[in-house]
């Protein structure tokens, strides 16, 4: 009959405390992915439902033969190792959501009374056994607001994802960018040597039919030496740029070939409006919306926490000495006199004003950024396009010209070795 009692009591208790959680949805945390690079698979961990601790990371690729830009930034998605901590932290807080939505668990009491003393409570005659559950049942809708509050964290977390993978896009570019300057730089150093070579030749067969004096042979193995220094190091600068791309998909060595692309495709850029109007989609700006709603859900949980949890006491108790059984019952609620949380509820409303403020500094520093970049942009584009068009042209003609004429000992070393620094 006792243990009759106890099962009851437990099953009593257990259907008071509604242990059942509520299932997370499934990339709760990963906001709409920004249109800079969103058609390209991106690296993400499987649901908390499926995740396991210690899943092992995939081995970084090794591409053979030519590489695009497009493939070094799929590549990179996919495999940086920056990239995939993020997902995780992400993945982290959305199982941090599940543990905000469970229930307290329910407590196991026991006591014991009127045993081991004097007289009638010697030993266990008088034994007074009581063995209950206690559950506590949140009266303020903390569970909810605890829940909300997690879920706009783990947005967060996603957010911190997204600025990462962009940062993954914009250093790619420019690793992939600085590889084809190197590409150019490796190719002009050839080049180089082979024109110092060929003047060096043409000088020697000029002081072989005594057309020019000897002192000419060793003018024209300094630029022979010169171009032969600046190949090693365009060498050098082209392995180094070949390795940095690979580390972006944390491959060990370099192992694509050439890096297509061609850096004499000059496009404008675009106006500072059209750029203007992407500052609010930056993610160091969108996160803040989140962030703002995220301290407004902690003033709100400390709120619902203010609300006293009241607790329910259900079990049996047994007397030794009658052999009798009953059962028990109690309720306890603290009593919220002093301790209200107002300085928990003033302090988070304070932090989402401060938040508000915050969105606005975020704002400045991206649009400061943005108009510094476009700045050294515009720059760049018209420096290239007055190369492309107005110095190099001639630049080009005037040494054919003047080793065509010093071949046919119309002009003089000097004259070619100028127009041989003012074209390199």
């Amino acid at each position: 009959m006792y243990l009759r009692y106890c099962c009851a009591a437990a099953v009593a208790a257990l259907g008071m405390s509604g242990c059942a959680q509520q299932p997370v949805a499934r990339d709760i945390a990963w906001p709409p992915a920004l249109p800079l690079g969103q058609e390209l698979e991106v690296h993400r961990p499987p649901p908390v439902d499926e995740a396991a601790a210690g899943d092992e990371r995939p081995r970084p690729p090794q591409p053979t033969g030519a590489i695009t830009l497009r493939q070094a930034l799929a590549l990179a998605l996919e495999h940086h190792p920056e990239l995939h901590a993020y997902a995780w932290e992400v993945r982290a807080a959305e199982a941090r959501v599940l543990q905000a939505g469970l229930r307290p668990n329910p407590e196991l009491e026991a006591e014991f009374e009127n045993f081991a003393g004097s007289k009638d409570f010697s030993g266990t005659r008088s034994l007074e056994t009581t063995l209950s559950l206690a559950q506590t049942f949140p009266l303020g809708g903390d569970i909810q607001r605890r829940r909300e509050l997690a879920g706009l964290q783990a947005q967060l977390a996603g957010w911190d994802y997204e600025a990462a993978r962009l940062e993954v896009l914009s250093k790619v570019t420019e690793n992939y960018l600085v590889l084809l300057g190197a590409q150019r730089q490796l190719a002009l150093a050839r080049e180089e040597l082979t024109l110092a070579e060929q003047v060096r030749n043409a000088t020697d067969r000029r002081i072989r039919a005594g057309d020019a004096p000897p002192i000419d042979a060793a003018r024209s193995s300094v630029p022979v030496a010169t171009a032969q220094v600046r190949l090693k190091r365009a060498e050098r600068q082209h392995q180094a740029a070949r390795r940095q791309l690979a580390l972006m998909w944390a491959a060990p060595e370099a192992s694509f070939g050439l890096a297509e692309g061609s850096l004499d495709e000059l496009r404008a850029p675009p106006s500072p409006e059209q750029l203007a109007a992407l500052v609010s989609a930056n993610p160091q700006v969108a996160r803040w919306a989140v962030e703002i709603s995220a301290r407004r859900a902690e003033a709100a949980l400390a709120e619902a926490e203010a609300t006293p949890d009241l607790t329910v006491r259900a079990g049996v108790k047994h007397d030794n000495a009658d052999d009798a059984n009953a059962l028990v019952l109690g309720i306890s609620l603290p009593l919220p006199l002093f301790d209200r949380r107002q300085g928990d509820v003033l302090a988070a409303r304070l932090s989402a004003n401060a938040a508000v403020e915050q969105r606005r500094a975020a704002e400045r520093r991206v649009e400061v950024a943005l108009s510094r970049a476009y700045a050294r942009m515009a720059g760049s584009f018209d420096e290239a396009m007055a190369i492309r068009d107005i110095a190099l042209p001639p630049a080009n003609e005037a040494f054919r010209f003047t080793r065509r004429a010093f071949e046919s000992g119309d002009l003089a070393l000097i004259d070619v070795l100028d127009a041989e620094r003012t074209l390199m």
